[in-house]
């Protein structure tokens, strides 16, 4: 299973990086953890625009879903003239609604459904070809969905956004690979059920015994060298920033 850093950003895409974006492939099959603001034009570094098979949405604030919009028009005016075949998107309670309203001038009120093929996240196991994916609803104000992925005997734990509960750290139990949001700067932000820190996603990858921790969704505007010796502090395992176009073999 092959993780790509398609974007790592936090709220905001950066002069590096856009927005959240991962891509995970396994058997021929590409799976995308969000696509958040500017991360079509980076995905097109490592896919094609038709090449993806799968689409899973944490939750639906901009910079997780947003360029959504885009790869709308990527696939329903499609260059050649041919209409693919709908995408899975997985995603919250409302998904194609959102996506509708946040492009603003769809041709029709289906339009989203005749390219993409919504499936509504709870907290549950299921199979997304060649994976089997165990989602769990996470603490964010808006639904927001961590997601479990497992392939050959590894494991892969992606966060979204989330603060600090239980359902976070039976994702990530005994995971090769914690891919975690570390926002916020221990001892300058606190606002509960938002974001995670550096030394609180440290301690959540320890509790759960996985084995490698890599901080992602760190804001421009923080301090992510600081954010990441929070994480040593508290955690015995390797620890890694994310960056865009870093490839991990998990």
């Amino acid at each position: 299973m092959k993780l790509t850093v398609v974007g790592c950003s936090g709220s905001f895409p950066s002069t590096g990086s856009a927005c959240s974006s991962y891509l995970v492939e396994a058997d021929g099959f590409r799976l995308l953890l969000d696509m958040g603001n500017g991360a079509l034009g980076e995905l097109q570094r490592h896919v094609g625009l038709y090449d993806l098979d799968a689409i899973f949405l944490s939750h639906l604030h901009v910079d997780h879903f947003i360029d959504m919009c885009a790869y709308f028009v990527v696939r329903y005016y499609r260059h050649d003239g041919a209409r693919p075949v709908p995408l899975p998107v997985y995603g919250p309670e409302g998904t194609e609604q959102r996506l509708t309203a946040a492009h603003g001038d769809t041709p029709s009120e289906q339009a989203m459904s005749e390219v993409f093929d919504f499936h509504t996240l709870t907290s549950q196991s299921f199979e997304i070809g060649p994976f089997t994916v165990r989602t769990e609803k996470l603490r964010h104000p808006v639904d927001a969905f961590g997601i479990r992925v497992e392939h050959g005997g590894s494991v892969l734990a992606y966060s979204g956004d989330t603060g600090t509960c239980d359902a976070l750290e039976d994702l990530a139990r005994d995971a090769d690979l914690f891919l975690c949001e570390a926002s916020f700067v221990d001892g300058k932000e606190d606002i509960p059920d938002l974001h995670l820190n550096g030394r609180e996603a440290g301690e959540a990858a320890a509790r759960a015994g996985a084995r490698r921790l890599v901080l992602t969704h760190i804001p421009p505007w923080t301090d992510a060298d600081r954010n990441a010796a929070d994480a040593r502090a508290v955690y015995p395992g390797p620890v890694e920033l994310a960056a865009p176009g870093a490839v991990y073999e998990v």
